[in-house]
């Protein structure tokens, strides 16, 4: 087995301008502090007992459990926004959710779209929300833009 059941989970973000659509992404990977990781995109899922601690840095080639949102444009002037959500249960033996979501136009827009879906499967699953975090980020596309924002799973 390559991971063991995270402990912990962290917020990132970040937006770039690039040559092309990948080079924009990875510049945002880099702003949001994790370009030099190996991102294993998962499901949305929080474990149990999963602990919110501030961003931290993790070790370069790591494989990096995450659930991330990311949009990349290339009209000049147009805002593109990512944003995930993480909602916890009141009973920390069910685990919890994430919810990302990316789109044409501004962060506050695209952050309570996150917000409510987040909300909205925990209902799906009869649990009551304990706690609901968010991150979310919006860039100006000048050639070529991305946008990124993902929850960490870490050990």
């Amino acid at each position: 087995m390559i991971f063991k059941t995270p402990t912990k989970y962290f917020l990132v973000s970040g937006a770039s301008e690039g040559f092309s659509p990948l080079n924009a992404f990875d510049g945002a990977l880099l702003r949001a502090g994790i370009g030099d990781t190996n991102l294993v995109k998962m499901s949305s899922i929080v474990p149990p007992h999963c602990t919110l601690i501030d961003p931290i840095k993790i070790p370069p080639g790591s494989l990096v459990p995450t659930a991330y949102a990311s949009m990349t444009g290339d009209i000049p002037g147009e805002m593109i926004s990512s944003a995930v959500a993480v909602a916890l249960p009141e009973d920390p033996v069910h685990a919890g959710l994430i919810m990302e979501y990316s789109a044409r136009g501004y962060r506050k827009d695209i952050e309570e779209m996150v917000r409510n879906m987040a909300i909205e499967g925990m209902k799906l699953r009869d649990r009551k929300i304990k706690d609901l975090s968010s991150i979310a980020i919006e860039y100006q596309v000048k050639k070529v833009g991305a946008t990124f924002a993902a929850v960490v799973l870490w050990d």
